[in-house]
């Protein structure tokens, strides 16, 4: 009878081992569900950080795996589930502040190109040889502007980083504006002395080429002569 109740036992501590040594396949297939789900919510864009954390514990999970510490690698999963999907309710807040903070870059890219507008036309005289660069940009940023305030709503990070570069050709002309502003303007007077030296040019030019075809012509009548 004790030999039949220690096989038992035995048989049960057998059983129990089994059991753990088994891979945590539910917990892991869990955990990955928790994860694509966060991902498809887009918390790689707006709860970075809290993805990061569970993929550092699901990376854990998968080397405990590798190494068949099979009950670590379940609590590993376990925890990883749950810090992915504190990632996924972590991603309203981040899209919000994603939100507010385009926002406040296009109220400001709207006053700054309104700004450059206003200067464009006060320079218009300087800007003949950028007409073209200008008018190629004005119309890109009026464009990027629209598509941006559209994107807001839904791709809060998308319309932040088409703010960024549209932002980037605001500052080219600002800065250009700056450099037109502090080169100093040809005078009516020197304008004038360099259109008459033009001038002057031509006719010395003009009155050459009639001298040098009355000579050729009087060369010709005494040949033949």
């Amino acid at each position: 009878m004790k030999h039949v109740r220690l096989s038992l036992g035995v048989l049960a501590l057998m059983l129990i081992l089994l059991g753990c040594a088994k891979p945590p396949d539910t917990e892991r297939e869990a955990g990955k569900a928790a994860m694509d789900a966060a991902v498809s919510a887009g918390a790689d864009k707006y709860a970075s950080a809290d993805l990061d954390a569970a993929t550092k514990v699901w990376d854990t999970a998968g080397s405990q795996m590798k190494e068949k510490k099979y009950k670590e690698a379940k609590q590993s999963y376990i925890d990883a589930k749950a810090a992915f999907e504190k990632a996924s309710t972590a991603v309203e807040a981040g899209k919000k502040a994603a939100a507010d903070q385009a926002d406040a870059s296009l109220s400001a890219l709207e006053e700054s190109w309104k700004n450059s507008e206003v200067t464009a036309r006060k320079m218009a005289k300087r800007m003949k040889e950028k007409k073209e660069e200008w008018t190629a940009d004005a119309g890109a940023i009026r464009g990027g502007l629209a598509k941006a305030k559209e994107m807001i709503a839904t791709d809060p990070a998308g319309a932040k980083a088409n703010l960024d570069e549209l932002k980037g050709i605001v500052d080219k002309w600002e800065s250009t504006f700056k450099k037109m502003a502090s080169a100093p303007m040809e005078s009516k007077a020197v304008k004038k002395k360099s259109v008459k030296k033009k001038v002057a040019k031509k006719m010395v030019a003009k009155k050459k080429a009639v001298k040098n075809k009355t000579v050729k012509k009087n060369d010709s009548h005494k040949t033949k002569e």
